[in-house]
C-alpha cells in the first residue's frame, strides 16, 4: 500500500509572485510501483504524474493542492491503495506590489528631507 504523501514546492515557498516559475513534487514514504499520482486544484483533478509544473505563475493558480497517490496489488483492481497528501495552500502575489511600496517610502522620505531642506534655506535667508 501507498502511504505518507507529501508535497514539495520548488522554490520552496507556499508565497510566490506572479510570474514566478513553481513546480510541484509529488512523493510517497511507503508504496510498491507503480504508483500513480494525481493532482487536485481546490479538490478538481488537474493532471497526472509525480510533477506537476505550473510554469509562471499568476494569482488565478492560487489555491490548495494535493496529491493523490495510488498503487494496485497485483492485477486485482479491487485491492487499489491511495494515500492524499495535506493540502498545500499556494499564495500568489502581485508582480512589483513590493517595489511599489519601497518607492512610495523613498519617495516620502525625498519629500520630507526636501521641505526641510527648504526651510532651513528659507530661514537662514531671513
Amino acid at each position: 500500500p501507498v502511504a505518507n504523501a507529501t508535497i514539495t514546492p520548488s522554490p520552496l515557498s507556499h508565497q510566490v509572485h506572479a510570474g514566478d516559475p513553481v513546480t510541484l513534487h509529488c512523493s510517497v514514504q511507503v508504496g510498491s510501483a507503480p504508483v500513480t499520482f494525481t493532482w487536485l486544484h481546490n479538490g478538481q483533478e488537474v493532471a497526472q504524474g509525480a510533477i506537476l509544473d505550473l510554469g509562471d505563475v499568476d494569482v488565478g493558480l492560487l489555491g490548495s493542492y494535493q496529491c493523490e497517490a495510488t498503487n494496485q496489488l497485483g492485477q486485482d483492481r479491487q485491492h487499489m491503495f491511495w494515500a492524499l497528501s495535506p493540502d498545500l495552500a499556494l499564495e500568489v502575489t502581485p508582480q512589483g506590489h513590493g517595489d511599489t511600496v519601497t518607492a512610495g517610502v523613498y519617495g516620502s522620505l525625498l519629500f520630507l528631507v526636501l521641505l526641510v531642506a527648504v526651510i532651513l534655506a528659507w530661514h537662514q535667508w531671513h
